[in-house]
C-alpha cells in the first residue's frame, strides 16, 4: 500500500489514469446520493469484486461507466488485481485484508471527493 500523495502523483502522470473524470450523470449521483452512501458502495464492490482471492473476471470485472466508484476505480487503479499490484504493492493471489480494503475506500474517497469539489 502506497502514501497518498505518492500515490495521486504518479497517477496524474499517467495518461491512461488521468483521463477519467466523472460525467454529469455521475456528478449528479454523487451529489444527491451522498459521499456516504456511494462509499457503502465501494465498500461492497470491493468486498465482492476485488477482495478474493481469484476474483471472477478478473481484469474485467469493473465496469468503466455507470457509477462513480467504477470511474474512481479506474482513474486509481483500484480496478483489478493486477492494477492493485501495480500501483498499490498488493499482492494477487490471496485474499484482500480488511485493512486493504479500507485502503482502497480511502484511494477511491480521496479521488471522489477531489472531482466533487471541481463540480
Amino acid at each position: 500500500m502506497r502514501d497518498l500523495d505518492a500515490l495521486f502523483q504518479a497517477l496524474q502522470r499517467s495518461d491512461f489514469r488521468a483521463r477519467f473524470k466523472l460525467n454529469a450523470k455521475d456528478q449528479h449521483y454523487l451529489q444527491q446520493k451522498g459521499l456516504a452512501v456511494v462509499l457503502d458502495h465501494a465498500e461492497k464492490f470491493i468486498a465482492e469484486r476485488l477482495a478474493p482471492a481469484t476474483p471472477a473476471n478478473d481484469g474485467q470485472q469493473t465496469p468503466m461507466r455507470g457509477h462513480p466508484v467504477f470511474v474512481a476505480q479506474h482513474a486509481t487503479a483500484t480496478c483489478c488485481r493486477g492494477c492493485l499490484s501495480k500501483w498499490h504493492q498488493i499482492p494477487a493471489g490471496r485474499a484482500l485484508t480488511l485493512e486493504e480494503q479500507a485502503y482502497l475506500v480511502v484511494v477511491i474517497e480521496h479521488w471522489l471527493a477531489a472531482n466533487l469539489q471541481q463540480a
